[in-house]
Parts: structure tokens; sequence; C-alpha cells
């Protein structure tokens, strides 16, 4: 990470004093930076129904969405202004998924995706309110940003989108080609292009406290046992056959006073959680994959994780793609280093399972041996 990607600031000042505290406006984060694909690319995946994608457009009172694929007509209309988005743009392109790794600073855990927006003169998605941080990114063209800390989030009734009611700005910013506005969770903001351009957009996750719970009990369904059956050996005849009896109601809240779970749970519970694949997204494996010693030879030049694939570890344990993956002692640092990089030079010093293992990764199309992507 360069100095210039956070105005001058080391990573440990940023995450002190602005990370979900405050707004930073950097001019040239990224000089000369006018984005990662062009607008011929960018209308392609839009197009494409294995991407997310969305057009929205407004005539100065209605808001209209339209959920992809979109229509090669519809990225042609001229009548009102528009935008099209499309997320997950770090799975489709290498120097997409690239630039969202340079904000590896924030552990990868939290990492979301990388969006890219499209708006013609005057688009954008109107005033609203991000439950996340955003780093939002100038491609080509200007844009101008409104931003507000505003405590009043009530929403235009009926509205396709969540748009604010009542937006009163504290901050208006014209973001040229690589510059870079941070915003915390909660800040309003209002982004309108001025003329033709582009916006990256690198966000984090940040699940509600409910949907955590939720995932929790989830995963605990899976996994845990508890011995024994419903007994009631001194039961006795009720006046109502119908009701459910005190005795029955404490036996149970004893049962269920058994199900606990300690911090090992709960890390294994994240590590599948934090590393599964989102709905949308399918692996590829190779049509003709290479035999094991080939494999290995095509990793002389090193071996890569592909885009879609997230690693991730905590202590002596190892998640990728939803799965817990058993790593030999020996082979941890560098396995680490391959999660953290996301691509190890070598393989060399793996023991045989590592490289079974690594191997079997390949097989499913969750990483590449960099020889394999060169060819």
């Amino acid at each position: 990470m360069t100095n210039t990607l956070l105005g001058g600031l080391s990573a440990e000042e940023f995450l002190a004093e602005y990370w979900q505290k405050k707004p930073l406006l950097v001019r040239q984060a990224i000089p000369g930076f006018t984005g990662v694909v062009t607008k011929e690319e960018l209308f392609q995946l839009a197009r494409d129904p294995d991407v997310e994608s969305r057009y929205v457009t407004h005539d100065g009172h209605t808001w209209e969405v339209i959920h992809g694929p979109q229509k090669a007509a519809d990225l042609r209309r001229k009548k009102h202004p528009w935008t099209v988005l499309v997320s997950g743009l770090n799975l489709f392109c290498p120097d997409g998924d690239a630039l969202l790794h340079r904000f590896d600073f924030i552990p990868q855990a939290r990492l979301d995706d990388l969006m890219v927006s499209y708006a013609v003169d005057n688009g954008g998605v109107g005033p609203h309110f991000d439950n996340y941080d955003v780093f939002l990114l100038q491609g080509i063209g200007q844009r101008r940003w409104l931003i507000s800390d505003q405590d009043d989030r009530s929403l235009v009734e009926d509205a396709p989108l969540k748009i604010l009611q009542d937006f009163q700005p504290v901050y208006d910013w014209v973001l040229e080609p690589g510059d870079m506005l941070y915003l915390p969770p909660h800040w309003a903001h209002n982004g309108i292009a001025i003329g033709e351009c582009t916006t990256y957009s690198i966000g984090f996750r940040s699940p509600t406290s409910q949907e955590l719970a939720q995932q929790f009990l989830v995963h605990l369904q899976d996994t845990l046992q508890l011995d024994g059956i419903y007994a009631d050996p001194d039961l006795v005849r009720q006046d109502h056959s119908a009701q459910i009896s005190d005795t029955m109601i404490d036996r149970v809240a004893e049962t269920l006073r058994r199900i606990t779970w300690d911090r090992d749970d709960v890390r294994s519970f994240l590590g599948a959680y934090l590393t599964e694949p989102k709905p949308h997204v399918f692996f590829d494996c190779p049509d003709d994959p290479l035999e094991h010693d080939e494999f290995v030879a095509a990793c002389a030049t090193g071996y890569r994780l592909d885009a879609r694939s997230l690693l991730l570890f905590s202590d002596e344990q190892f998640f990728l793609n939803g799965e817990p993956v058993p790593v030999e002692s020996e082979d941890r640092d560098l396995l680490q280093h391959l999660a953290d990089e996301r691509h190890i030079d070598s393989i060399k010093g793996l023991s045989e399972e590592g490289i079974a293992l690594l191997y079997d990764w390949y097989c499913s199309g969750f990483a590449h041996p960099s020889k394999n992507l060169i060819e």
C-alpha cells in the first residue's frame, strides 16, 4: 500500500482516527487512476445473467430500478439521468480483484466486494445511507458528493430505493479521477455525476446482530449433539389432557440449558460463515486437470487463490469457502502467507499432505498454479 492511498496516513493512523468515526477525502489516492474496465466491458458484464447488476433512473420525481441482466437498449437511454451498477467486479476482472485487495489493511474477514457504477450526466442513486463502511474511488469523469451526518433517516415512502426524505448535506466535494472518499456507516451521501463518470466502491461486510445470531443457531443445529430422550417416569394424571404442564415445561427447559458453546464453537462458526461463497458464486473445475506431477511442475512459478475463493485462519484452524480444512503443522506458515497475500511464489517446503491439499483445491477450481494461469 502506497502512502497516497490514504493521503499520507499510515494504516494505523487511518484506523485510529477515521475508521468508523469520520469521513476522509483523499485527493489523488491512486494517481492516474481511471478504472479497471472500459465502459464497453462494464456494459457487457451488466448484460451477463451471472453478474449482479442494477439499472437506476429518475425523472426528478420518481425512481425506477431494473435488476439484471440489463438490456442493451436501456444502456443507451438518453431521456432521463441513469446509472448502472455492477457488483462483484473483483470476481470477473483480475485488475478489479487486485484493486479490492489493496485495501487488505482492513481484515479480509470484513472485506466484501468491489462495485462499479457508470452514470450519465446527473445520474446517481439519490441521497441515502449505508450500514457499512465504504471507499468511493473515482474512475473516469467527475462526481459531486454531498455528505451529511444527520440523525434523521426517514425514507421516501414506496420508493424502490432507500431514498432519504429530508437530506441536509454539510459537505460538498467534487471528485476527479483518482480521488477517493471514505465514509463510515450511516453517513448520508448523494453522488451526482457531472457528465459521464464511473465510481468504484470498495465495500465491507457488516452483518446485523440478528443475522449473526440466526446463522450461529443454524451452525449449532448442524453441530449440536445432546444425549438422552424426553422421559417422565413420575408422570401423574392431569385434570386436562390437552394442557402442557408446568412439569413438562420445566423438564424441557432443563434440557435446553444443556445447550452451551465456547470460543472454539464461535471460531468454527465464523470460519465457515465468513468464507461461505455468496449464493450466485460457482467454481469452475478445470476441464482437463493436470496430473499430480504436472501440477507440481506448474507451481514452480507460484500458486494463486481464485478470485472467488476466501481462505481465512484463526490460530491453527483454516477455513476455505465455507469449510474447515486440515493443515499440517509444518505447512501452516506457508498457508497463512497464501491466505494473507492470496498467492505464494513456490510450493517448495510443503509436506506431501500440503501439496495434496493444494492439488485438491486446484481440481475443485478454488486455486490455480501460476504457470497454468499464464499459459
